[in-house]
């Protein structure tokens, strides 16, 4: 493996995220929602994580690994963070962060339909 290959170009998802997703995707905050303190969204700390390491990956992948990492993932991920009802619908960029909108409601099962199976799936 070259050292091209196993040496990160950001370090971290934050780092990422600022340095490189945050001027690449320049939309206009009155038709999609943002929030300059995205980290507090556990949603997008999610994704922008999968997108960080998937784009280290694909990096690598001179001819169609970027153009992959754009259709495939970005594009996917960034619809989702920036829907004007996703996440980030009760921030702004004004305001900042708000808590508006709160994590689904659970209840949780009776553990038995969960019990693992009596046997080995090798049988």
């Amino acid at each position: 493996m070259s050292d091209e290959q196993t040496t990160l170009v950001y370090k971290s998802a934050v780092e990422f995220v600022e340095k490189y997703l945050s001027s690449i995707y320049r939309s206009d905050i009155a038709v999609c929602a943002w929030c300059p303190e995205w980290w507090k969204h556990a949603e997008a700390v999610a994704r922008f994580d999968a997108l960080w390491r998937t784009w280290e990956h694909y990096r690598i992948d001179g001819p169609t690994g970027l153009s992959v990492w754009l259709i495939d993932h970005a594009g996917p991920h960034m619809n989702v963070l920036l829907s004007p009802v996703g996440s980030f619908s009760g921030c702004s960029v004004r305001k900042g962060h708000s808590d508006k909108i709160p994590s689904l409601p659970l209840k949780s099962p009776s553990p038995h339909p969960f019990l693992p199976p009596t046997h080995s799936m090798d049988e």
